[in-house]
């Protein structure tokens, strides 16, 4: 294998040198940081290129307290603690945007483009996430974690006896709100047509569930309040009236299933995409290119969470060693 750290950031500048590392990880989130750890243990060069800060849409969590091992630790520690444990196995972390990925067949190497230099490297693995698709009313950004979530099984525990709303009629929405009627007290889903999108059968279960209602053809349109939001105000999608109803604070929680965007733009011309826009890959996290794989959120897949996306990057680092080592 090449020599370790073949790429250097310093102060701010980025030095390209001739020689290809065996491994770029694009994004350093749970995946990202899981699959350097395995990398760096099986001795491959490997860096890790992340635009933002350790750990990525979960370095945005207040508490996370599924992580097996870790009963409850604010994400962007858990996130600090993966570039730790990455670095201190050898792996190098470099802060820039990548703004592109070329892929030469003939030579069997990746370029990654990005702000800071190119780095060339045998394989790439594709660790960019996903983000939940916003509802759109106003208070939504204010009161993420603090009131909002998109992710019951992450947060869900939070507001056990409490009221929730979902908002959202597709089958993730129903399926979340069934979740979720097992914790709160009573589930409300906020549905803006006049019916679901769900499969029938999800929604029979729904219907049948003594604490969950359903309120067609209304949408929120504000969430607002101090540091914790206290009134939501509701939408008749019919008539356009507003109203709007006040809850005591931490009481109620709004949890938004309206879909998911991976992230997929810098590879999508060397892979094929899902119907849901997440990459598809075969069990190994392979590509449809070879050399190229991808883990965590951004693949097609049905459960979002940081230990399914840590296991991803496990699979794809020992995946692109078997692929180096041919």
């Amino acid at each position: 294998m090449s020599a370790k750290n073949a790429n250097l950031s310093t102060g701010g500048l980025f030095m390209t040198t001739h020689q290809p590392i065996d491994v770029a990880i694009i994004g350093g989130g749970p995946a990202g940081y899981a699959a350097a750890i395995y990398a760096a243990r099986s001795n491959l060069t490997t860096t890790v290129i992340e635009q933002g800060m350790s750990g990525g849409q979960i370095a945005t969590t207040n508490e996370v307290e599924n992580y097996p091992g870790i009963p409850l630790l604010s994400g962007a520690e858990l996130g600090e603690r993966f570039q730790q444990h990455a670095e201190g196995l050898g792996a190098q972390v470099t802060w820039s945007m990548v703004t592109g990925i070329d892929y030469d067949a003939d030579a069997a190497l990746f370029t990654v483009h990005h702000d800071l230099g190119d780095t060339s490297a045998s394989s790439v693995i594709a660790c960019m996430g996903a983000t939940p698709r916003s509802a759109g009313f106003v208070g939504e950004d204010a009161y993420r974690g603090r009131g909002v979530s998109y992710c019951a099984t992450c947060d869900g525990m939070f507001f056990r006896g409490k009221q929730v709303f979902v908002i959202g009629g597709g089958n993730a929405a129903c399926e979340e709100a069934l979740f979720l009627s097992e914790i709160a007290s009573s589930v409300t889903i906020v549905l803006r047509r006049d019916q679901f999108r769900a499969p029938d059968g999800v929604v029979q279960k729904v219907l049948a569930k003594d604490n969950i209602s359903v309120r067609y053809q209304t949408s929120i349109v504000e969430l607002s309040g101090e540091a914790m939001p206290t009134t939501i105000t509701f939408k008749d999608n019919a008539s356009g009236e507003t109203h709007t109803e006040s809850f005591v604070p931490g009481s109620f929680g709004i949890f938004v299933f309206t879909g998911t965007q991976p992230h997929s733009e810098l590879v999508e011309h060397l892979v094929d995409l899902a119907p849901d826009g997440g990459i598809v890959t075969d069990d190994s996290m392979a590509t449809r290119t070879p050399g190229l794989f991808a883990a965590g959120d951004i693949r097609s897949k049905r459960l979002r969470q940081v230990v399914t996306a840590v296991s991803d990057g496990a699979i794809a680092a020992t995946s692109v060693y078997a692929f180096l080592r041919g």
